[in-house]
């Protein structure tokens, strides 16, 4: 019995000195720096003017990317309302921004891949709550690599390729009210 508990013991540090890390490597990011993300059109926290909203022409804000690492290959940036009635509501994903792109000029044509946001439609789609004060996230990301993603995916499947190859991050918050 003695024997059986001391194998036991030593199988149990074993696996838990040796397997379990390996196990989470992939998922775990180690050394994400700061990014800095900023837009002419409002600052952080500041009232997102409606030219960019549903009220106004929908175009999409000027937006500055800094403290891009050296290292980087590539930016993804992702727009997405916390507020939203029915959860988390994605507005504009991009990828495969050569990462010397530092920035978007006001309503810029897009020619990188973009995926399908809760709208239904590929592409930047501005705020435009239902109702109450709603808080829109402009996050961008330095990766390590180029995803080359098929356009029109989901969140979700630009998360998990990402996933393991940030090298850095930053976020702008603008507000808007319905």
């Amino acid at each position: 019995m003695k024997k059986n508990m001391i194998i036991f013991f030593l199988l149990t540090v074993f696996i838990a000195t040796f397997l379990l890390p390996g196990c989470f490597e992939k998922n775990h990011q180690k050394n994400i720096t700061n990014m800095t993300i900023t837009s002419s059109a409002f600052e952080n926290n500041g009232i997102i003017p409606d030219k960019y909203t549903c009220r106004g022409e929908d175009a999409s804000p000027p937006l500055n990317f800094s403290d891009i690492p050296e290292n980087a290959k590539s930016l993804v940036l992702i727009m997405y309302d916390p507020d939203a009635p029915m959860g988390t509501f994605t507005h504009w994903m991009l990828w495969d921004i050569p990462a010397n792109i530092t920035g978007f000029s006001e309503g810029e044509k897009i020619v990188y891949p973009q995926g399908t946001n809760d709208f239904g439609v590929t592409g930047y789609r501005g705020p435009c709550p239902p109702s109450g004060t709603h808080h829109y996230h402009f996050k961008v990301y330095a990766l390590d690599t180029f995803l080359n993603l098929k356009p029109g995916i989901h969140r979700e499947q630009l998360e998990n390729a990402m996933n393991g190859h940030v090298l850095a991050e930053g976020q702008l918050i603008g507000v808007y009210s319905g």
